[in-house]
């Protein structure tokens, strides 16, 4: 006889609106429970008010559950692990006081402030935040992990999306819908917080229309009245003069660093390009000089005096002149002799990133240098370029390695399990043709990880930047 299922009916109270946001309470939610008694559903908590229940491993959680954080993850670190289907969002955690304030600027942490002062919260990657509650200081007593939308969009169009807290061992998730929201744009999905000495978590799933502006100030957070930008008019129109085939580019680099916070960011920019015998085709067909074409304008926005370094290396290395607007058109074609003089030889990164270290730690300025390391593989040097990437971890380089068209780049596509660093101060991403992204798409890709490290040398002290 084949065994027969349960049905369980919950009901529960949602947590009340949260004053001041101008939401309404939520209507009473009811769970149907559908099991096999092989898997038996376990309530957790002082059911049916606390709507915690385990599904075989997995701890199941709902709106309103209020529970242990022990009892979730067995201890007092975990992860914070969010997926939404059918809506682009970022995330963010707001450490708030005994009266439910920001308990310090700091202590928002988001993708431009990665990590909070104490450390005990981090943003490990883009959709997961690493918590570590014994290290928050005695004033801190709630954590709240809010998502807010990034681009068009309301949470209205999630098709799907999810919470999972974890640790070695033990996993709780909870599961949500647009259907539960309108026309909310920033959501508060849950917080971590102190009770008799206890940290408890509680599923919180609550809009609000204006989005994080309306976050940060319901927190007691200040929120930067719309000004007018920086005067990138006159950039625009220097652009148009001296380069008018980079007039685009500029305006599309631009969307990409408002984007990622940076619209402010001044900050140096550098290019070493592989010119080892194998990229010889890249040269002659015109796919470095699109690269360098691309990138400028990254350099005009984060500095509008319009220096972009560039270093060339084979066996050898080779600095050449600064690119500009004046001499940006057919640069590859003729700096120091046009390619053919400077391309041939073998690959020794080695060689052209001590040039580099050395170039840039003659500036005193201690403003934050990015450095886009193109390369078609056949990396060999594995230990040498290690060692100077930790070496240079100290300093505001970040080391954005790109592959281009070729394979075995060695040790950097292991960059991110590198230890020793004093911050993460690289990353790397591979494409076989610079035509396979569009400019968006490419310009995404080279601030992925920028915005992390600068947050973590922030914090290191590693730069000083007026952003």
């Amino acid at each position: 006889m084949a065994p027969a299922l349960r049905f369980d009916v919950f009901h529960s109270l949602p947590p009340q609106g949260v004053e001041g946001s101008g939401e309404a309470p939520a209507s009473p939610a009811c769970l149907f429970c559908l099991s096999w008694p092989t898997a038996p559903v376990t309530t957790v908590g002082t059911p049916p008010g606390n709507l915690a229940h385990r599904r075989g491993l997995e701890m199941m959680l709902s709106r309103g559950t209020r529970t242990p954080l022990q009892t979730l993850v067995g201890g007092s670190a975990f992860s914070l692990t969010w997926h939404l289907r059918g809506l682009g969002a970022e995330a963010s955690v707001f450490g708030l006081d005994a009266q439910g304030r920001l308990a310090d600027d700091r202590y928002m942490v988001f993708y431009n402030q990665p990590t909070s002062p104490c450390a005990g919260v981090r943003l490990a990657a883009p959709d997961r935040f690493e918590v570590d509650v014994t290290r928050l200081p005695a004033s801190l007593q709630r954590l709240v992990l809010v998502l807010s939308v990034e681009g068009p969009g309301v949470f209205h169009d999630v098709t799907a999306g999810s919470l999972v807290l974890s640790a070695p061992g033990h996993e709780a998730r909870f599961d949500f819908t647009g259907q539960e929201f309108a026309q909310e744009r920033a959501l508060m999905l849950a917080e971590v917080y102190r009770k008799n000495d206890q940290w408890r978590v509680a599923i919180v799933a609550q809009g609000f229309n204006g989005g994080l502006d309306a976050v940060v100030r319901h927190f007691g957070g200040e929120v930067a009245e719309d000004t007018p930008p920086p005067p990138r008019v006159s950039l625009e129109k220097r652009v148009a003069a001296e380069a008018p085939h980079l007039v685009d580019l500029t305006k599309k680099v631009g969307v990409s660093l408002e984007k990622k916070g940076l619209g402010r960011l001044q900050a140096r920019v550098g290019l070493v390009l592989d010119a080892s015998a194998s990229m010889r085709r890249q040269y002659k067909d015109g796919k470095v000089q699109a690269l360098l074409d691309r990138l400028l304008p990254l350099a005009l926005r984060f500095d509008s005096d319009g220096a972009l370094d560039v270093w060339a290396f084979d066996d050898r290395q080779t600095p050449l002149p600064p690119v500009s607007l004046a001499n940006c058109r057919d640069y590859i074609a003729q700096a120091n002799g046009g390619w053919r003089a400077w391309v041939g030889g073998a690959n020794d990164e080695p060689s052209v990133m001590r040039d580099v270290i050395t170039h840039f730690k003659k500036d005193r300025s201690r403003l934050p240098v990015y450095i886009l390391f193109v390369s078609d593989g056949g990396v060999h040097k594995n230990r040498e370029i290690k060692d100077l990437i930790t070496e240079a971890s100290s300093l505001p380089l970040f080391w954005q390695f790109m592959g281009l068209g070729g394979r075995n780049y060695g040790v950097l596509e292991r960059l991110d399990t590198m230890g020793g660093r004093t911050v993460d101060n690289c990353g790397f991403f591979a494409i076989d043709d610079l035509h396979d992204l569009d400019d968006e798409a490419f310009y995404d890709r080279l601030l992925q990880e920028f915005p992390l490290w600068l947050g973590a040398a922030r914090q290191a002290r590693i730069v000083q930047d007026e952003a």
